[in-house]
């Protein structure tokens, strides 16, 4: 049996106010306008009148109409595709990364191609030969460290690129310039001012330029607080938890336990906790322990990991804008700052045995009995 609606029409049949066909010509016909209105609108071709956009808009919102991108790359001779090349899906900062920039491409009309190389050059080559297989309008490269034989192949090609840290300079290229110094420097501080000596540092793997670069940050940094190096207390790790798990065993292997570490990411910090959970050390009352990057589970660590926040938010937003400016020819910077800042949690405290850590304890039991 067919159901009637209230107006009278039958429900299991077509809606005589929507087209059969859901395409263009429909959407000109609802908005009253030609179908290169509307094509150039869908297109974002600034010369269309305003008043004449608008109700392309409403009409393609009305029908909810979903435009060929095929179709549109073949109009405007371009993909509208931007390409993101990521080191390590299973890292939780690049899935972060991906979901900002995927949102802000989204934002300004442009899809989104991604490709993870898993630290393989041969996985490099096989991203690289998709993003030109797609005719992306442009590529951020965000591996943090990319081979220059890999970059020249993509050069070749004439694809707008966006790089991190480092970048040629030549025409097409952009880089976004992160400032690891200051939130290192940043960390660093603080535990000098909690009364820390002994700072360790797992470094990620040293040959990423990231890695050295972190690297001489936080050599920089003990440097500006008039702490000496010691190259015992510099562990190279793989920027993965295990990695920091195996760090962190050679740490504590070591004739003289550090009272601080200092990751190069999050993910090794995260291991960090494991081990010194493992080998009944608590954190911070025995260690304290800094990560850098605050990606999401770091708030959610038990302790929550006091951590160097770089915005997946901002490096987003300047990748997206950078590739934007190139494809679209409007003239693009050659360089996009990106700043770091401590947030502090409570994976660091003052060292264990220090007075101000005992008065703590003593504040804390006072507290409690108090209650």
């Amino acid at each position: 049996m067919r159901t009637r609606t209230s107006k009278g029409r039958s429900s299991a049949g077509p809606d005589p106010a929507r087209p059969e066909r859901m395409d263009i010509y429909a959407v000109a016909k609802l908005a009253r306008v030609s179908s290169a209105t509307v094509s150039r609108t869908i297109n974002h071709v600034p010369t269309v009148n305003p008043k004449l956009a608008a109700r392309v808009w409403d009409a393609v919102h009305e029908l909810n109409y979903f435009p060929n991108t095929h179709a549109r790359a073949l109009v405007s001779g371009r993909s509208r595709m931007l390409g993101l090349i990521v080191t390590e899906i299973t890292n939780p900062f690049f899935p972060e990364l991906i979901r900002g920039f995927e949102e802000v491409a989204i934002e300004r009309g442009y899809e989104i191609l991604i490709g993870s190389t898993s630290h393989d050059p041969e996985g490099m080559k096989r991203c690289m030969r998709r993003m030109v297989e797609r005719k992306a309008d442009g590529v951020a490269v965000m591996t943090f460290g990319i081979e220059q034989p890999l970059l020249e192949q993509l050069a070749i090609q004439n694809i707008p690129l966006v790089l991190v840290d480092e970048a040629p300079n030549r025409a097409g290229i952009s880089v976004l310039r992160i400032d690891y110094h200051e939130g290192i420097r940043q960390g660093v501080q603080y535990l000098t001012t909690l009364g820390h000596r002994t700072i360790a540092f797992v470094t990620g793997p040293l040959q990423l330029h990231s890695s050295q670069l972190r690297l001489e940050a936080f050599k920089k940094a003990l440097q500006e607080c008039g702490i000496p190096l010691e190259p015992r207390l510099i562990v190279e790790g793989d920027h993965t938890m295990e990695g920091g798990i195996a760090a962190t065993g050679r740490l504590i292997a070591a004739d003289h336990l550090p009272t601080a570490i200092l990751c190069s990411n999050d993910m090794l910090a995260i291991g960090a906790l494991h081990r010194l959970s493992r080998e009944r050390l608590r954190v911070p009352d025995d260690i304290s322990v800094i990560g850098f990057d605050d990606i999401h589970m770091a708030g959610v660590m038990i302790p929550p990991l006091t951590s160097v926040r770089m915005s997946r938010t901002e490096l987003a937003r300047a990748a997206v804008s950078a590739l934007c400016a190139h494809a679209e020819n409007r003239d693009p910077q050659r360089e996009y700052r990106i700043g770091t800042q401590l947030l502090v949690r409570e994976s660091t405290g003052f060292p264990s045995g220090s007075l101000l850590q005992m008065r703590e304890h003593r504040f804390r039991a006072a507290i409690v009995a108090g209650r």
